[in-house]
């Protein structure tokens, strides 16, 4: 889908539903993109989320909130989604 493979800035969410099973399906297929800011994982399994956060490259994983954290935190992607880290000591 090409709303996942691009980085789209505005209001916008995707939601994906997948299963404890899946998870080499849905990180290879969060992985498949030339970007990579910031994801979401929502589950209540703890496991499952640090499993496939180990999977996804990505520059920020948030487990159910999205987009928590303090803005002094080092912060940056992978990919065409920027180099290096923000605020990061040099």
């Amino acid at each position: 889908m090409r709303i996942v493979r691009e980085e789209i800035f505005g209001p916008v969410v995707c939601v994906q539903s997948f299963d404890d099973d899946s998870l080499d399906a849905v990180a290879k297929s969060a992985n498949d993109t030339e970007y990579g800011l910031e994801t979401s994982i929502w589950t209540r399994n703890l496991r499952v989320a640090h499993t496939l956060a180990h999977k996804i490259k990505v520059g920020t994983i948030c487990v159910n909130p999205h987009n928590y954290g303090d803005p002094a935190w080092p912060f940056g992607g992978f990919k065409q989604s920027g180099w290096g880290r923000e605020m990061a000591r040099k």
